[in-house]
C-alpha cells in the first residue's frame, strides 16, 4: 500500500503563495482606477497599501514558483507552458515593481509638475500588469489541471486513504 506525501513537500508552497498577489494586485488596479475619479484618499491610500503588498507577495510567489520549477519540469509532457508561465510571472511582477515606484513618486510628490501624466502611465502599467497576470494564472491553470504539475495523483483504487 503506497502512502500520502507529506503535505508540507516544496513544491506545495507555490499554489500557497500565489493566490495572495492575484488577490492583492487586481484589488490594487481596481482602487488606483477608482481613485482617478475620487476625490476620496481611501482609495488612493488603499490602493497604494494593496499594491506594495501584491507586488512583495508576487516575488514571493516567483521564488516558490522557482523551488518547484526543478521538480515539476520532469514529469511535464509540454514543458514549454511551464517556462511561458514563468517568464510571464517574471513580466508581471516587474510591470507591478515599475507601478509600486511611480506610486511611490506620486505619494512623495517627486515630479509633482507631471503628475497627471504619471497617474495615467501607472494606470496603464497597472493594466498591463493585470492583463499579464491573468494569462500567468491561465497557464498555471493549464499546468496544473492538464498536466498535473505538483498534483500528487492518487492509485487506481485510492488505497492510500
Amino acid at each position: 500500500m503506497e502512502t500520502l506525501p507529506d503535505f508540507w513537500r516544496t513544491t506545495t508552497f507555490h499554489p500557497l503563495s500565489v493566490h495572495f498577489p492575484i488577490v492583492l494586485l487586481l484589488f490594487a488596479f481596481l482602487f488606483k482606477s477608482i481613485s482617478l475619479f475620487s476625490t476620496k484618499e481611501t482609495f488612493k491610500l488603499g490602493g497604494s497599501i494593496l499594491l506594495i503588498a501584491g507586488t512583495i507577495s508576487a516575488w514571493i510567489a516567483i521564488y516558490t514558483g522557482n523551488l518547484a520549477d526543478g521538480i515539476v519540469s520532469r514529469k511535464l509532457c509540454d514543458p514549454t507552458v511551464l517556462k511561458d508561465h514563468e517568464n510571464f510571472a517574471f513580466t508581471t511582477a516587474w510591470l507591478f515593481t515599475a507601478a509600486s515606484v511611480i506610486d511611490l513618486f506620486i505619494h512623495f510628490k517627486v515630479l509633482a509638475s507631471l503628475k497627471k501624466w504619471i497617474n495615467y502611465l501607472l494606470i496603464l502599467l497597472l493594466l498591463g500588469g493585470t492583463s499579464c497576470l491573468f494569462y500567468v494564472g491561465h497557464l498555471g491553470a493549464t499546468l496544473v489541471y492538464q498536466q498535473a504539475a505538483g498534483v500528487y495523483t492518487p492509485s487506481e483504487h485510492c488505497e492510500e486513504f
